[in-house]
């Protein structure tokens, strides 16, 4: 299955929080837009972190925080 963002408003929204991830936990991000040649590491460890962080958001939205 392809890869697909579920609500079209936010893909530009995700994309740019990629992009903060990425420079947050120091993945070198390509200028291109291309992602190929990144490693699965680190592509992988960008979408863990990204992941990390919307399930910590969710769960201060539920604490009412």
């Amino acid at each position: 299955m392809k890869n697909r963002t579920l609500v079209p408003e936010a893909k530009a929204a995700l994309e740019q929080f990629k992009y903060e991830v990425a420079n947050e936990i120091g993945v070198q991000v390509p200028t291109s837009g291309y992602w190929g040649n990144m490693t699965s590491r680190d592509c992988g460890s960008v979408g863990g972190y990204m992941v990390k962080k919307m399930v910590e958001a969710y769960e201060r939205n539920l604490a009412g925080k």
